[in-house]
């Protein structure tokens, strides 16, 4: 069901009755927002990394223009999918004659902690002083993403309290929001476990205790980039060692969690198939002629900057944060600006459509249960129903207003599940959306500081089983206990990487259900500003509504890149066309667009300096940008992809894995912790193991490992145990894979299979593991098995008939 928020979010003073804090707190405060304007560019396009680009021959404009088409072009789901402004419909509220800004929230805002934090009575039947810090910090914790008056599944899965429910969780809660919100008044200083119990009162020791230790090992305090939390990092927190873990990808994701499993006692290695790290964040510097900018061509906005992660490391870094303005004036094809009453029209129109379409999906999902159909097919049927735009100049705008929910959900409105499209609004972090000075590759470059990671190692395959995983990138095979994937939802579609076994039907079939869109931009600097300093985004409509999202929206990064820099958004179907034009082409038809508007005002458009085009869709990468719920897909899905596989062998993060923050910077960096926490629980579990099972464990396998010195057929990695009892071709026989070669620590993984006799011999003729292994998943249909997938009453039997007839031969 879809999960919509309400007008009226519940009170976090009501929560809890008992005043378990004493002493000072500060409310949480994640920057402190500048003056200056800032810029908003949603989601990214493909990018390319310096020294790479591709010059291409000087156009006509005499601007070297980069088809951004290589190694490290990949746009980050960021926060862009949410970058839109706070309030959809405020054009209402403008002077007729006041330009006015589009709809730039992805999708309609709901009351969520932006309301609550405007909220001055939430304290009820309460001592006020103390009412007031303990809603504050339920406030923060809110912001945060922690329920107002339950435990999150991750706080019971660690039992941090002895019964869910009741006064012990009650106090729980407030004692863990008091520890949240000390640490976030001041996230340049690590809060250690004395400080966190100075201000609550003896009684509560365990639950301080408790709620610390979730915090610490989850990554909700004492994470990020500033000194004081960088050294300790890189060393495990208890000095206990617990394994190692193989993650494949260096993005945002992949990258904090690694240096989270160092903390806690992994040892790590990073491989990312680029020449550099951050994935789909990419930051471009840009310079000619004395002028030089940052552009941020894959995620670029910090959408919502209260709780936001990412504006914790912005604080930690000295970085100010600046807020993008919703003024955003549009303009007709022939340049001329929109009709600010036309233009407040269209848009409460808009705004009614996707209200019907709400109430619409609502009983569809009580009444008729799984029905689903595109956004774009409702919204077109209550358009046309209610009349809405039927005027030229009308129809144009509402088109801008479909292209710019196309941008924020990465694809075409005929793509998008009108039931769940956008399931994740309750979740979304309130405050200012805001830009970091210079790029986001500030963060990236902070993040891969001090890790072994191993670039331009491209992973062809993850094996696992249950003595470890093994995977194969670059042309060596590193070996490790776990292993983390992070690699992007369009990576997973493609295929590109091969599990062995094979990845669970169910996750197979949500990577399919889910939806994984483009967006590209061009960016272009120029040798000066001529489009003013007082607006930090523009429109442009288009007559033809199938090109609708062609540079529909410009942002300005003057204020913020150090240049004179514009970036025009390619979104939906046009963003697909966009990556079969030269950039040449692409450019030129962008100062068309510039000269039309600008030109008339008596403003003479300058040649660019330089230019840059994305090419998201066909990077090897990343093979698009980021996800969307498509039509028959839900919140499940992502879910869905982010369980574990191969009991607790194989992990999964980044933004198509978080069903709270899909398609945002934010959603992969906190995957990435999700998961490092996960790995550690998953250690501990194996460590409760008693030493009598391992040792009846190691005894099986050692036992299964003799019976395979001596095979009844070898070939390639391949040896085979027959049947001691029959020599018909249909008779089972054992099948071990076993992978050796140079090794990082531990040794050898197998997996193992029953197939017939009739099939060794098949499989024994064909030449190369690889071919051996294609023909057993495709052609036979044979599933590989780690050690404890052989109970079956047949493995069983078919082992001991071998034992036993060893036996009798060696009397």
């Amino acid at each position: 069901m879809e999960m919509e928020a309400t007008d009226t979010p519940q009170d976090p003073s009501d929560n809890n009755p008992n005043d378990v804090v004493s002493g000072d707190s500060s409310p949480d405060t994640d920057a402190t927002i500048s003056e200056n304007p800032a810029h908003d560019s949603r989601n990214s396009s493909e990018n390319q990394s310096p020294g790479n680009a591709s010059s291409l021959p000087q156009t006509t404009v005499e601007v070297p223009v980069s088809d951004s088409l290589e190694d490290s072009s990949e746009p980050v789901p960021e926060d862009a999918a949410d970058e839109l402004p706070q309030n959809v419909s405020n054009r209402s509220e403008r002077g007729p004659t006041e330009p006015g800004p589009p709809a730039r929230k992805r999708r309609r805002r709901k009351k969520f902690f932006t309301e609550l934090n405007g909220n001055p009575s939430v304290a009820k039947n309460r001592r006020a002083d103390l009412a007031k810090e303990v809603d504050i910090e339920a406030l923060i914790a809110v912001s945060v993403g922690f329920p107002v008056d339950s435990l999150t599944e991750e706080e019971i899965e660690a039992n941090v309290v002895a019964t869910v429910g009741g006064a012990e969780q009650a106090n729980y809660i407030v004692v863990r929001n008091h520890i949240l919100a000390r640490w976030r008044s001041n996230v340049s200083a690590w809060l250690t476990h004395d400080h966190a119990l100075e201000s609550i009162r003896s009684e509560h020791k365990g639950l301080v205790d408790s709620a610390y230790r979730f915090l610490l090992e989850h990554g909700y305090i004492n994470f990020g980039l500033g000194p004081a939390m960088k050294e300790p990092k890189l060393r495990s927190f208890d000095g206990a060692e617990r394994g190692n873990v193989i993650i494949v990808g260096a993005g945002l994701a992949g990258l904090i969690s690694a240096r989270q499993l160092v903390f806690l006692g992994f040892k790590v290695v990073v491989l990312e198939g680029r020449a550099r790290p951050g994935g789909r964040v990419k930051t471009k510097k840009m310079s000619g002629d004395g002028a030089e900018a940052a552009a941020d061509l894959g995620g670029s906005v910090l959408t919502g900057i209260n709780g936001n992660p990412l504006g914790v490391l912005a604080r930690q870094l000295g970085l100010p944060l600046h807020k993008v303005r919703d003024i955003c004036p549009l303009y007709l094809p022939d340049g001329k600006a929109v009709d600010s009453e036309i233009d407040s029209r269209v848009e409460v129109s808009f705004n009614k459509l996707l209200d019907r379409v709400c109430k619409l999906r609502q009983t569809m999902i009580e009444e008729v249960k799984s029905v689903d159909v595109p956004l774009g097919t409702a919204l077109e049927a209550f358009r046309r129903v209610n009349g809405v735009a039927d005027e030229p100049q009308e129809r144009m705008l509402l088109d801008w207003h479909l292209a710019n929910l196309e941008y924020a959900n990465a694809s075409l409105m005929s793509n998008l599940s009108m039931a769940y499209w956008d399931q994740d609004d309750p979740y979304e972090m309130g405050g200012d959306h805001c830009f970091i000075p210079g790029g986001n590759e500030t963060f990236i470059r902070s993040l891969a500081e001090d890790l072994p990671i191993f670039y331009e190692r491209t992973v062809e395959s993850v094996r696992y089983g249950t003595d470890g995983v093994l995977v194969y990138a670059g042309g060596q095979e590193f070996r490790g206990d776990m292993v983390l994937c992070t690699v992007p939802l369009g990576v997973l579609k493609k295929g590109s990487i091969e599990f062995v076994p094979e990845l669970p039907q169910r996750k197979r079939d949500a990577i399919q259900r889910l939806g994984f869109g483009l967006l590209n931009k061009v960016a272009i600097l120029f040798p000066y500003n001529f489009w003013g300093g007082d607006i930090d985004t523009f429109g442009h409509l288009s007559e033809d509504p199938s090109m609708r999202g062609e540079f529909f929206l410009f942002y300005s990064y003057s204020s913020v890149s150090g240049g004179a820099l514009l970036v025009a958004l390619v979104a939906g179907d046009a963003a697909i066309r966009f990556e079969l034009m030269s950039p040449v082409e692409s450019v030129k038809r962008v100062l068309d667009i510039l000269s039309g508007i600008f030109n008339p005002k008596g403003i003479v458009v300058p040649d660019p300096i330089q230019a840059v085009c994305t090419r998201w869709g066909k990077d090897n990468f990343a093979y698009g940008s980021y996800s969307y719920v498509a039509v028959g897909s839900s919140g499940d899905d992502y879910d869905i992809l982010a369980e574990s596989v191969g009991d607790g062998r194989v992990f999964f993060a980044g933004e198509a894995t978080n069903k709270q923050y899909p398609a945002t910077m934010h959603g992969a960096f906190l995957s990435g912790m999700r998961e490092a926490a996960n790995i550690f629980r998953e250690a501990k579990r194996r460590s409760l193991i008693s030493p009598n099972k391992l040792n009846d464990v190691t005894e099986e396998v050692d036992d299964l490992n003799k019976l395979f010195d001596v095979p009844d057929l070898m070939f390639g990695s391949f040896s085979v145990l027959f049947d001691p009892g029959s020599n018909d071709l249909d008779s089972k026989c054992l099948l071990r894979l076993k992978f050796g070669g140079e090794k990082l620590e531990l040794g050898s993984t197998c997996l193992y299979a029953l197939i017939s006799r009739k099939q060794v011999v098949e499989l024994s003729g064909v030449g190369g593991d690889e071919n051996r292994m294609r023909m057993l998943n495709h052609e036979l249909g044979v599933r590989l098995v780690g050690r404890k997938g052989l109970l079956s009453d047949a493995a069983k039997s078919l082992i001991t008939s071998v034992r036993l007839a060893r036996s009798n031969q060696t009397r």
